[in-house]
């Protein structure tokens, strides 16, 4: 849920620290809306600590700059990365500390830059987050990640067993766990041919294509994985699958209307699990869908590292080894589209 309004504004001056943002990066980044950004912005402005100006809303206060500063590396500011950057930045603002952000995109040697400006805006230690290709991360990958030489937590990602990087700590969301969830939650409702959809863009596709290919094998399922929309649409329509994992799910409701399109009826002829909670209840028909817990992975990788650091609520037991690996377990929230007819669109944890 998102903070109260005064814990919320005090995250926003947070967030305007390193210069002036748009409204709906405001609202992306604090996970509410835009209205209620502009909100808070009135009410802060009326107090002369903000102004706005084509768009953009500044500070005009120098803030107070006690406390220690951690760095958080991200490659964008979209709905996945706000929900880690809004969980990171309670826990950092609990403990007395800020958070600085470094946006990487994809451009070559743009995360080793940001990091350096980091470490020039006065970071202590760093929550990574970076841009890793899908098929795994190669030593090149490990060289800018790890060249401040600060205390450092992964955040949704973690090294190769044996690397320096898996060397670091982190927490990430155990999405073999998620696609457990909602493989078998199809299998127990006789579900037999389950396919599956994901983006092959998405650091989560690998996990999400080996979990579906062992369990599609141990219970005894079969399941085409589909490279499109309209290719599973069309595989449902001829019969040659009766339930599939969609990932995101933006792509679950795309598939929904695929499949009505072709006459088919959701849950009847298809059940449907979205893998993302971000849209899935907004269906005609609601989506069962796994929801990820990106805040709590935010709020986790943050604490852990004012921990490793002796800031905040872990000052007097600083964590000086060993490093540890934390994997947060999703949640499987039952709606209608497989077949789960509750009263009305009001979901379930499973």
């Amino acid at each position: 849920m998102p903070a109260k309004a005064d814990g919320r504004r005090r995250l926003l001056l947070d967030l305007l620290r390193d210069g002036p943002l748009p409204v709906r990066q405001l609202a992306t980044a604090l996970g509410v809306s835009a209205v209620t950004v502009r909100r808070d912005v009135e009410a802060l402005s009326s107090t002369g600590r903000l102004s706005r100006a084509q768009g953009r809303v500044a500070r005009t206060d120098p803030g107070d700059d006690e406390g220690p500063v951690i760095g958080m590396l991200v490659p964008a500011i979209d709905r996945h990365h706000g929900e880690l950057i809004r969980g990171a930045r309670e826990a950092v603002a609990r403990a007395g500390a800020r958070l600085v952000l470094g946006v990487c995109g994809d451009a070559p040697g743009a995360a080793q830059s940001q990091l350096g400006l980091l470490v020039d805006a006065g970071a202590t230690g760093v929550l990574l987050a970076p841009r890793w290709p899908a098929q795994g991360v190669q030593p090149a990958d490990e060289t800018p990640v790890l060249g401040p030489g600060m205390p450092a937590v992964l955040v949704e990602r973690r090294g190769e067993p044996g690397t320096a990087l898996a060397g670091l700590d982190s927490v990430r969301t155990d999405h073999a766990h998620g696609i457990g969830l909602a493989l078998r939650h199809l299998a127990a409702r006789g579900r037999r041919r389950i396919g599956l959809l994901t983006d092959p863009g998405s650091p989560v596709s690998a996990t999400l294509l080996a979990g579906h290919r062992e369990l599609v094998g141990a219970l005894g399922l079969a399941g085409p994985r589909c490279a499109s929309v309209e290719e599973l649409a069309t595989a449902a329509a001829a019969g040659q699958l009766d339930a599939a994992v969609v990932h995101p799910d933006e792509d679950a409701l795309r598939l929904l209307q695929a499949a009505q399109a072709l006459g088919l009826d959701v849950p009847r002829d298809l059940a449907l699990v979205a893998y993302g909670d971000d849209v899935a209840a907004l269906a005609d028909v609601p989506l069962t869908a796994v929801s990820l817990p990106r805040a709590s992975v935010g709020e986790a990788a943050a604490t852990l590292l004012l921990r490793r650091l002796g800031a905040g609520d872990g000052a007097s037991e600083a964590l000086d080894g060993p490093y540890r690996h934390l994997d947060l377990l999703p949640r499987l929230y039952v709606r209608v589209s497989c077949g789960d007819h509750l009263d009305g669109a009001a979901a379930r944890p499973a």
